[in-house]
């Protein structure tokens, strides 16, 4: 199977029970719970009217400009799951517009990232289906190849691999690696009750705050 231009086949992915758990959690807290070691790059934002993105990847590696395995990746995609391009970032060319979107709208699949460009924004940002991208242009893509479906991908550091959970809200995107799910959601479920708790405190005009203070004095801030 020659490197570039070849489909593999992916063989795990998180279940629906992880993905519906991990919606209820903003994407800060899950980033927080990961160290802050794991992010899409601020390029990639949320065009649609709205709505959590979640579910398990599906990875394309594109040719910058090209939306051949793109296609095929729709057609393979099982309900629920996210396609996740890296197409290099590169913003000449449209890879994914109103039409390709309203077929995964209709083959179920939770959201599609693009690490590139789209357009038809106005019929993306009139609907809830979750579509991040890294810009807009109105110059259509070609279809030739080459391209790899179900690989490694890495988008700023990022690394995606096939069956990942992908997770992005009005801050971003995060990819939580499958084997570390059940450890990352405990985590992250434990920071989102706290933060829960400290807005409770902040409303009610309650809150510590001397550990300012306690900090800048052990840093020898002169004041």
């Amino acid at each position: 199977m020659p490197i570039g231009f070849r489909i593999c086949e992916r063989t795990r992915k998180v279940d629906a029970q992880t993905v519906e758990g991990f919606r209820a959690l903003p994407v800060a807290n899950v980033s927080d719970a990961m160290s802050r070691m794991a992010a899409g790059g601020s390029r990639l934002r949320p065009l649609h009217a709205g709505g959590v993105l979640a579910g398990p990847a599906i990875t394309v590696k594109a040719r910058p400009g090209d939306n051949l395995m793109l296609h095929k990746a729709l057609d393979m995609a099982d309900p629920g799951d996210v396609v996740v391009v890296d197409a290099g970032g590169d913003l000449t060319n449209a890879l994914i517009g109103e039409l390709m979107i309203a077929h995964a709208q209709t083959r179920g699949l939770a959201g599609i990232v693009i690490n590139g460009a789209v357009r038809d924004l106005a019929a993306i940002r009139a609907g809830t289906f979750p579509i991040f991208a890294a810009g807009v242009t109105h110059r259509g893509p070609y279809k030739d190849g080459p391209g790899e479906i179900n690989v490694n991908i890495a988008i700023d550091g990022m690394v995606i691999a096939p069956g990942d959970l992908i997770l992005g809200d009005d801050d971003g995107l995060v990819v939580v690696p499958f084997a570390e799910t059940e450890t990352v959601f405990a985590a992250a479920s434990a920071k989102h009750k706290a933060e829960t708790a400290q807005m409770a405190q902040i409303r009610g005009g309650g809150q510590d705050r001397s550990w300012v203070d306690a900090t800048l004095k052990r840093l020898g801030c002169a004041v």
